[in-house]
């Protein structure tokens, strides 16, 4: 399976581009907010929208910005109950997925 950064970038280049440059070079890059809390943030709404092909590289990217399992975890029970349990139950699947790639 293709993940998505690589698909973006053979499809659609310019987006690619423009991703790499102004959110992950300047928006994440912004000193109001620490990398760990652009993480929580990211993965809670992301949880919120249910958009599961980007859950798993935030989720390693939450990790490796100092988020823990249990703070994901408790990240995923409060979204549940905003945007409703079977998202976070299927949330829920993709962080254990992850942990299990990542060892």
């Amino acid at each position: 399976m293709t993940n998505p950064r690589s698909a973006m970038q053979e499809v659609a280049p310019k987006l690619a581009e423009i991703t790499a440059d102004v959110l992950f070079g300047d928006i994440w890059e912004r000193p109001g907010l620490s990398k760990r809390d652009r993480s929580m943030i990211t993965v809670a709404v992301l949880t919120a929208l249910y958009r599961s092909g980007q859950l798993p590289g935030h989720i390693n990217r939450a990790l490796d910005n100092g988020v823990t399992k249990d703070e994901i975890g408790e990240i995923i029970t409060h979204v549940a109950f905003y945007a409703g349990v079977p998202t976070a139950a299927n949330v829920a699947g993709i962080a254990k997925a992850v942990y299990d790639e990542r060892g």
